[in-house]
Parts: structure tokens; sequence; C-alpha cells
């Protein structure tokens, strides 16, 4: 086995931690990784990026300070995506396109409702902006989202928007994610959609 790297990530903010833990994931250096963190969203957001990376997580906390510890699995305990699952779609409002606001509501939870009955072959839908009020308490359209994710669909919703619209508490499908992973998600799926 190769050595340890330790990233000391502490009193920084998403997506930060990420980052540097997925810089030197990237350098191949270490078979085991120990990130550093003082906040529970940057404990989130590192683990989940070693999850998606192969990587099995132990958490420590030690007064405050959480220590991810990171392994990395053998080939064949990696998890692989389904190659038909090739599309990422980033939702980045409440409303489909610009125009009236009711207008916009009501294709919305048409567009959700569609793919739901589609063979489809989404990967992720990624909730950005007031795209969140989607996957929260209240939703119009979380009927449509939990069958999405019962077919697979990854939903993801941005954590600081989550935040800033005072909604992580009430988030009622799918899983928090941050500025990084999202962009990652993107730019690697052979097919991305904003709407």
């Amino acid at each position: 086995m190769k050595g340890e790297n330790i990233v000391d990530a502490r009193g920084l903010t998403c997506p930060q931690p990420v980052i540097l833990t997925k810089k030197v994931m990237d350098r191949g250096e270490a078979e085991r990784i120990t990130t550093l963190v003082d906040n529970t969203a940057a404990l989130e957001n590192v683990s989940k990026l070693a999850q998606s990376q192969g990587y099995a997580v132990e958490v420590e906390d030690r007064e405050g300070t959480y220590y991810i510890h990171m392994t990395k699995a053998k080939q064949s305990e990696t998890a692989l995506g389904e190659e038909e699952r090739q599309v990422a779609i980033l939702v980045k409002s409440n409303r489909f396109g610009v125009g009236a606001d009711e207008l916009g509501e009501v294709l919305m939870k048409s567009f959700l409702y569609a793919l739901t009955e589609l063979e489809s072959s989404i990967s992720h839908l990624i909730f950005m902006n007031s795209g969140v009020f989607m996957t929260t308490e209240g939703s119009p359209v979380l009927e449509h989202l939990q069958a999405l994710a019962a077919k697979g669909v990854q939903i993801l919703s941005c954590g600081t928007c989550l935040d800033y619209y005072q909604l992580k508490d009430k988030l009622k499908v799918g899983e928090v994610t941050n500025m990084y992973a999202a962009m990652e998600i993107l730019t690697r799926a052979p097919k991305a959609l904003t709407f």
C-alpha cells in the first residue's frame, strides 16, 4: 500500500475541502487519505466524494474535528455506474423557462412528470438556486422526484442554496451536494442539459 496523505481543511467552507481532497485523489499517490474538517457540511460532501470515487469511508469525531479516513477499494469493489445512464440535468429554477410564473410552474411539473414516464437514460437531477424548492417540504413535484429516485436517478440539491432559503432541514428527496461535485457530474456526463 502506498503512503497516507493528510488534508487539513479545517476552517474552510464548501467546496474547498472537496477540491483539496479531490486533488490528492487525482494524484494517485495514496491508497489512504485522511481529511480533517470542522463542519458537518464538509464532512458530508467529502464523504460523498470519496464514496463516488470508490473509497471506503470511516469518520472519527475528535472534539469537533472530523477525521475522514478514506481507503481506496479494489477495482472489483468499486461501484460502477450503469453505462446506459448518460444524461445529467441541472435545474436552476422551480419554473420552466422565462415568462409567466404560473405557466412556468405548470410546465416544470409537466416536464418532471414526463421524465417519470420515459424509459430514461438520466443519471442525475441537480437542483440549484430556487430549484431546491422542488426537493423540499411543500413541493408540488415531490411525487415525481420520488418516482425518479426509485428508478435510480440521483436527486441532488445544492447545500448552499438550501441554507440560503433556510430549507436544509426540509429536504424530502435526494441528497445535499455542493458546486464542485455538481460541476464534476455535469462535465463528466456524456450529455448535460440545463433548465
